[in-house]
């Protein structure tokens, strides 16, 4: 790129100088159009549980979600997404709770589309929250068999969409799984039900919170390496993104964001498509603790945010979506 001008008669900082002429000017902005608020959800009446490894995070019983739906829906967030603390009680090789209509989920979803019709539902499918193992499928000799994982997939899936779902959300990155998703919801007059594939999901480090969070941390048994992908890896993404388009995702999301711009902005470049990005749970703890620590301020968190939009992201999954949204409403 060439530039025209310089020094002094090109002053780079005129459009700096004053608010609104930075306002004026700025490529990026935030609204809460762009904010997806995740929701823990546990067992139990009259439950509203911090989650030590996430300040500021809790999990609510299905009677208490209206305390923070009705808070997202005044603060006009589009959309929530659900995660399950499943009882140790409930889970086995198999993940068969996920199939349960009056598992947390599907609870929470009846309670929500009962009394909010104005916000949208997102809904995790993978088996992990479910499984005595910790993976994100059925789990034999080490590994997550691949073929037998996406048929139960499905079913989980017809079953969320059954319950009142709007977007359905594979996190688990089994190959094909969208288009046995797709093809179960079209069977059975799921059309419009849109699918928002986890098409670029790293085997992160940044995810000890959330599985801290959901009751998987203890339980995992050896490595998710197998199926998520590589984080040395670039170009693999696309053809990922790719598949998932083939096969029908609507949307899709790299995981983790903020050391995933790249990412963000090479699948943005490639594909006309939404990109959603998550903001994971070690990204929250990290910004979350600097501000408590006071080694950085809680303007951070919009920086963040901005990041992922400049990046690319048409929306962002964000544990700081309640606290932006007020900050952005105040301003």
């Amino acid at each position: 790129m060439k530039i025209l001008g310089k020094y002094p008669k090109l002053r780079l900082r005129r459009v700096r100088k004053s608010d609104w002429v930075r306002r004026l000017v700025s490529e990026n902005s935030l609204s809460t159009d762009d904010l997806i608020l995740p929701i823990f959800i546990r067992e139990g009446k009259n439950k509203i549980e911090p989650i030590k490894s996430m300040p500021g995070v809790n999990r609510y019983s299905i009677d208490r979600l209206s305390y923070v739906i009705e808070k997202a829906c005044n603060l006009k967030i589009p959309l929530v997404a659900l995660f399950p603390y499943t009882p140790d009680n409930k889970k086995n090789n198999y993940g068969t709770e996920s199939l349960n209509k009056n598992n947390l989920v599907c609870k929470a979803l009846r309670e929500i589309k009962k009394n909010f019709k104005e916000i949208g539902t997102m809904c995790d499918v993978a088996l992990d929250p479910y499984t005595s193992h910790g993976h994100d499928g059925i789990f034999v000799d080490g590994d997550v068999e691949n073929d037998k994982t996406i048929k139960i997939l499905a079913k989980q899936s017809l079953l969320q969409a059954q319950m009142g779902c709007d977007i359905i959300a594979p996190s688990d990155m089994m190959d094909g799984r969208v288009s046995e998703i797709r093809k179960i919801l079209d069977k059975n007059n799921f059309k419009n039900t849109k699918i928002l594939s986890y098409a670029v999901k790293y085997a992160s480090n940044f995810y000890g919170p959330f599985r801290d969070a959901v009751g998987s941390k203890n339980k995992l048994k050896g490595t998710k390496k197998t199926y998520q992908m590589d984080f040395k890896n670039s170009q693999e993404a696309i053809r990922e993104v790719a598949m998932d388009i083939n096969e029908g995702a609507d949307m899709v999301m790299v995981k983790p964001g903020m050391p995933y711009l790249d990412i963000i902005k090479t699948i943005k470049d490639n594909f006309k498509i939404p990109v959603i990005s998550y903001q994971v749970s070690g990204e929250y703890s990290i910004i979350k603790n600097g501000i408590k620590n006071k080694l950085i301020n809680e303007d951070s968190v919009l920086e963040s945010l901005i990041a992922l939009k400049r990046a690319g992201s048409s929306a962002m999954v964000t544990y700081f979506a309640l606290d932006i949204a007020k900050k952005l409403r105040s301003n």
